[in-house]
């Protein structure tokens, strides 16, 4: 009966509509592509710091090697 992705989408959008109004939706899908937004800048900002870190070894085993200090 629902085996497809498309009838479970017209259930949630029905679903939606009927708990939150048809005024709220557009705030929802507003905050939601936000949401996504910072999703995707943390994600790049994250592989260039790998990038970063691959390319040069040595620093990266540096800053993150913890020093031993007497007392």
């Amino acid at each position: 009966m629902f085996d497809s992705i498309d009838d479970w989408l017209i259930i949630a959008v029905v679903a939606g509509i009927l708990f939150y109004g048809s005024s709220k939706i557009p705030q929802l899908a507003h905050s939601l592509g936000r949401s996504v937004g910072e999703f995707k800048k943390g994600r790049l900002e994250v592989e260039r710091e790998l990038k970063a870190d691959a390319a040069n070894p040595a620093l990266s085993t540096a800053t993150t090697t913890p020093v031993a200090r007497t007392p």
